[in-house]
């Protein structure tokens, strides 16, 4: 998700990328928040926020960054939740079902992949919409 941003902004930077590495499988592998929300917000911060405290954030962020997640929300609803253990179903500690997880082509993997390509272009159509609203005025 953030090599797509980064990519939609013009900017490549691998440290960025590497510093999410552990955000798969909801946070270290915890299962808990999922990290393609967070990496869409991460996108978002890197457009409109503060880069020291002496700068004053963009509230476009803020306003982003709700819209995203409303939107994720939806996207996942059917899941029941945001978190990686509610769409990926997936225990991470148990070796076996990672395993399977990557391996099996008929596993929750490919609804993983689903949901990247639909939040990305989800994350993709509200920064379009908000340059479109910048450049009008």
């Amino acid at each position: 998700m953030l090599a797509v941003g980064q990519e939609k902004l013009g900017i490549q930077d691998p440290n960025v990328i590497k510093a999410f590495g552990a955000f798969g499988g909801g946070i270290g592998g915890s299962g808990n928040v999922c990290g393609v929300l967070l990496a869409g917000v991460a996108v978002i911060s890197s457009l409109y926020s503060r880069g020291s405290l002496e700068e004053k954030e963009n509230p476009r962020m803020w306003k982003l960054s709700h819209r995203y997640m409303e939107k994720f929300a939806a996207l996942t609803a059917e899941h029941g939740g945001l978190t990686c253990a509610e769409i990926a179903k997936v225990n991470w500690r148990d070796r076996d079902e990672a395993k399977n997880f990557y391996t099996n082509p008929e596993s929750s993997r490919k609804e993983c992949i689903r949901l990247v390509g639909e939040a990305a272009h989800a994350l993709g159509e509200l920064l379009e919409q908000e340059t479109a609203r910048e450049t009008q005025g």
